[in-house]
């Protein structure tokens, strides 16, 4: 049978490479989804899955091209059919893609539509709907229909397709900025046939069209110093352009349309046209004449042959350190008294005529000579000593001045000099010790009238030939004596380490040395005595007072202390004496730093004495007296009937309570007010009374 004839129907009158068009599938009754084709005209091929491509430029001389495709079929036959790529001349505006009619002697099935991207400007003027493509110049009866963003999903409605003639149309202006292009599915249904077509992938790009300015997001202000070079950057300006980028649409060029103020040149600034960048091109910034310029900067697309927008750039004139400080004075003369710290000699006054209270302005001095010892410091208001009259009296200081910063270039720098001439006066100086803290180490029991230290001074006016004499300043335990002559120093009461004026086995005296001018000076210094421990006190029991059940009694636990080092120290050894080791046990805890003491026999209530001789490792042994309340009762818990406070107590301490009873007793001592008393019926009076009653009768 007569093959079929496959019409491509085109708007242009040329076809360029890689153009492609659909194409009608084969089917040998096989598998196969893949045959070999071949053209009689071999500036056309088709791909293996039918898709007829364009190998080179062919121009539509008559409207019309005619030529053959082969394929094979898997016994090897070869099929021929006739292909004739025309012009639509009814619909030219449109692209159109026409289907030829099914033939005989080849069994065909659809395949999917191949159609290149289509391109649709923006903002396009018309009466809307506007026709973009038409599908087809076959002559059979088919439905068409789109689906898709930009047809029936957001934005909904902006291409429509015509039901029977398969026009698509566009229903408004586009936005390129809005939505760059749109992808949607073309359906076709053969009337009759009862299935639909496989869609077909259509892709309408937006076209881009100069429709936005540039514009700037910011207005530009920066600094630009006096000095600085030509062709230096001071700033870089960027515009922005919604167009499509990397388009002629949206490619910038900046130019410079102002310069306020134009002096002392209008052209003191330029502009890099495809950058940004401005630049310094003019001599002559004066930050007293010219303080700030506005330059009115623009920016236009089309390479700047299109819309333009503009902004201000602020440009402040800065500084620049072009002015040298001076001196006020060439000469300062000043007098001060010798030993004076931190003393302002002379205030030296320069003038810049730079910005007040700017890096450039700010004066930075220095001695050059005259001070080779260093005894001058000098800053950027006064100068600072500490001198000598043993020195030379009279010192000749030369000062230079700078500022902050350096100077700018090109500057002509001459360092501005003065001469600062200083006269001492001589004043008494104080004795000075050497050292100043003197540090001896002595035994606690050194004898009275031994030689502790001798520590002298010596006077730094020499030329004035005085003598120096010493006396004690602070003495708080009155242990010392120094004479007055020679600065040495001897016991004069015993020493103890145990001492409440000793810290850290230190005591600290200071000793005063003094001139023998009319208005004699005196200096200090520290003397610090390490003491050194001796075994001078024996070991004691803390607690003196204890009650226990004469029925089996809890034993009792007495802490024992000692005021000597740990040298002199535990381990401790008790031991009990006269009839106390008839009645009593005692033994040292595993510690050997506590005595475990306990009733041995059962004894009638009442107050008994239990005599402790209690030694140190070193064999200092000291006997200590325990005060035992025995009581009829029976454990560790014991309970005595309460005695009333005498009257003769009542009479001596009218503010004591008869509630009050004995719990611990201690010695009162003078100044002491937190105490107890101890009296012979075991009762305590009240701090108040202990602080008012006179020592000898505190023990009644």
């Amino acid at each position: 049978a007569k093959p079929s004839l496959f019409a491509v129907c085109l708007l242009a009158q040329s076809l360029v490479p890689e153009a492609a068009s659909d194409f009608m599938g084969f089917s040998d009754c096989t598998d196969r989804t893949r045959f070999l084709f071949d053209t009689s005209d071999k500036r056309f091929a088709v791909k293996t899955d039918g898709v007829l491509m364009v190998k080179r430029p062919v121009f539509l001389h008559e409207g019309h091209h005619d030529f053959f495709i082969h394929s094979w079929d898997s016994q090897g036959r070869k099929l021929t059919i006739p292909v004739s790529v025309s012009m639509n001349a009814a619909d030219a505006q449109v692209p159109v893609l026409q289907v030829p009619e099914p033939g005989e002697g080849l069994r065909r099935r659809r395949r999917d539509w191949v159609i290149p991207p289509l391109n649709v400007p923006e903002n396009q003027r018309g009466i809307y709907p506007l026709k973009v493509i038409s599908p087809t110049c076959e002559t059979r009866k088919i439905f068409y229909s789109i689906t898709g963003p930009g047809a029936d999903l957001p934005p909904v409605g902006r291409f429509t397709m015509d039901r029977e003639t398969g026009n698509l149309y566009v229903t408004q202006p586009l936005n390129r900025e809005e939505t760059a292009h749109y992808t949607f599915e073309s359906h076709a249904l053969v009337e009759g046939q009862g299935h639909e077509d496989y869609p077909m992938e259509i892709i309408v790009n937006v076209i881009d069209q100069n429709d936005n300015e540039p514009y700037f997001t910011v207005e530009y202000n920066a600094n630009v110093a006096e000095a600085t070079a030509i062709g230096t950057e001071v700033v870089r300006v960027e515009a922005k352009d919604d167009d499509e980028p990397d388009n002629l649409n949206s490619d910038l060029r900046y130019r410079i349309l102002n310069q306020d103020p134009p002096l002392p040149t209008d052209n003191m600034f330029e502009i890099n046209p495809v950058t940004g960048s401005i630049r310094v091109t003019g001599r002559g910034l004066d930050r007293v004449k010219y303080p700030q310029y506005t330059l009115t900067v623009q920016a236009a697309d089309l390479a700047g042959e299109g819309l333009t927008g503009q902004t201000k750039v602020i440009l402040t004139v800065t500084d620049s350190n072009d002015n040298t400080p001076v001196f006020i004075q060439s000469v300062y003369k000043a007098t001060v008294d010798e030993n004076k710290k931190d003393v302002e000699i002379v205030r030296m006054i320069v003038t810049d005529e730079d910005e007040p209270q700017t890096p450039a302005w700010n004066a930075k001095f220095k001695i050059i000579s005259g001070d080779p010892d260093g005894l001058f410091t000098v800053g950027r208001k006064s100068g600072i000593l500490e001198l000598d009259f043993e020195r030379p009296s009279k010192l000749t200081l030369l000062v230079s001045v700078e500022n902050e910063i350096p100077f700018a270039p090109g500057v002509s720098v001459v360092t501005s000099t003065a001469t600062v001439v200083v006269n001492v006066r001589d004043v008494n100086e104080a004795p000075v010790f050497d050292p100043k803290e003197k540090l001896v180490v002595k035994p606690e029991d050194l004898a009275v009238d031994e030689v502790v230290v001798q520590y002298t001074a010596s006077d730094p006016d020499t030329a004035r030939k005085q003598t120096v004499s010493y006396k004690i300043l602070t003495d708080p335990a009155g242990w010392l004596n120094v004479d007055r002559d020679t600065g040495l120093i001897k016991v004069r009461t015993f020493m103890d380490r145990e001492a409440p004026f000793v810290t850290n086995n230190r005591y600290t005296a200071t000793i005063g040395a003094y001139d023998n001018d009319a208005v004699p000076a005196t200096g200090t210094g520290t003397l610090i005595i390490q003491l050194e421990d001796v075994n001078d006190n024996a070991p004691i029991v803390d607690l003196r007072y204890i009650k226990v059940c004469n029925k089996d009694p809890a034993p009792q636990l007495l802490s024992v202390t000692d005021e000597d080092g740990p040298e002199f120290g535990p381990p401790y050894s008790v031991s009990l004496q006269g009839m106390s080791k008839t009645n009593w046990t005692a033994r040292m805890n595993d510690s050997r730093t506590g005595i475990i003491l306990n009733l041995a026999t059962e004894l009638p209530s009442g107050e008994y004495s239990v005599i402790l001789r209690v030694a140190d490792k070193h064999g200092l042994e000291q006997v200590s007296i325990i005060k035992a309340e025995v009581c009829d009762c029976r454990g560790a818990e014991p309970t005595c009937p309460v005695t009333p406070l005498p009257a003769h107590i009542n009479t001596l301490f009218p503010a004591a309570q008869p509630n009050m009873y004995l719990k611990e007793t201690t010695a009162c001592r003078d100044n002491q007010p937190d105490c107890n008393i101890t009296f012979n019926h075991r009762y305590t009076a009240p701090p108040a009374i202990c602080s008012s009653f006179p020592r000898e009768q505190h023990s009644l």
